[in-house]
Parts: structure tokens; sequence; C-alpha cells
């Protein structure tokens, strides 16, 4: 789009003229803002426009802060930065206490798991007794009627119910 003497600046560009009088704008935001004016009136003429504002501004009266101004302004820093540390308290404070728990948690998971380990593996089982011993509940009635073992020992000397040899 080619630049013409009614060309004015786009709101951006408008928005950088400040800048660009101080001198804050990159190379090419510079160029941009500078090619414009060299080659529109308008364009110049805004700025010369802000210029001349900018100057009478230097003739109005200045306003005096109060003497308790930074008194006023310290304070209130003051005050915010109390507040910002009772945050810093508060998230400190909650992050202990989670650390805490998490700690509290893990130390009852390990216990929980030792608990277990312990009776599944050490503690004895009544039932493997029973499935050892199983012959002997098979034939517990038969054992009951053997009065002693006086009886059982004369039966083994007398040789009734020895096996043949192989």
């Amino acid at each position: 789009m080619p630049v013409g003497p009614e060309q004015r600046l786009n709101p951006e560009e408008r928005a950088n003229l400040v800048a660009y009088i101080d001198g804050e704008l990159t190379d090419n935001e510079s160029r941009v803002i500078a090619t414009k004016l060299t080659q529109s009136a308008t364009a110049r003429q805004e700025v010369d426009s802000l210029k001349k504002t900018w100057e009478l501004l230097e003739y109005l009266p200045r306003p005096r802060a109060s003497y308790e101004f930074p008194d006023r302004t310290l304070t209130s820093i003051r005050a915010l930065e109390a507040r910002g540390s009772t945050w810093d308290l508060a998230a400190r404070t909650w992050a202990a206490r989670g650390a805490k728990l998490a700690l509290i948690s893990a130390i009852a998971a390990a216990s929980l798991a030792a608990g277990f380990a312990l009776t599944r593996w050490a503690w004895p089982d009544p039932n493997a007794r029973l499935t050892r011993d199983l012959s002997l509940a098979e034939r517990l009635e038969e054992y009951q009627d053997v009065e002693s073992f006086e009886f059982l020992e004369e039966l083994v000397k007398s040789k009734l119910f020895d096996s043949p040899s192989p």
C-alpha cells in the first residue's frame, strides 16, 4: 500500500510515538515510523502536535506530595508484605502438615505390610498339621479302640502283621 500525503498513523504507530520520540523503539519499529513520517505530511503533523503537547506540559505546575505520602506508602507496602508473608507461612504450614501426613501414611502402610507378611508366613497354619496327619485322622476310630500302648507293643512282637521281605 503506497504511503501518500494524507496517510495517517495507525493506532499501533500512534501508541508508539512517545517511545519513538524518546528513542526507545527497536530498529525495525523506528524505521517504519520514520519512513511514514518522511512520506506523510499528516503523520508529521501528528508528531509535531505530540511534541508541542509535551513541551506545554512542562509549563504546568507540578503538584507536591503531602508530607504523609511517603509514610502512607511505606505503611501500605509493609501491610502488603505482611499479607504476603502470611500466605507464605500458611503455605509452609500446610506443606509441613502434608509431609507429616505422608510420613504417617507410609509408616502405616509399611506396618500393615509387615503384619500381613508376619501372619502369612511366620504364624503356624492350623490346617497344615491336619493335612500332615491326615492318615491318623482317617483311622482315628480304630485307634480309639486300642486301650493302651502295651497292646500295640504285643502286636508288634507277635509278628502277625509282618509283610514278606522282597
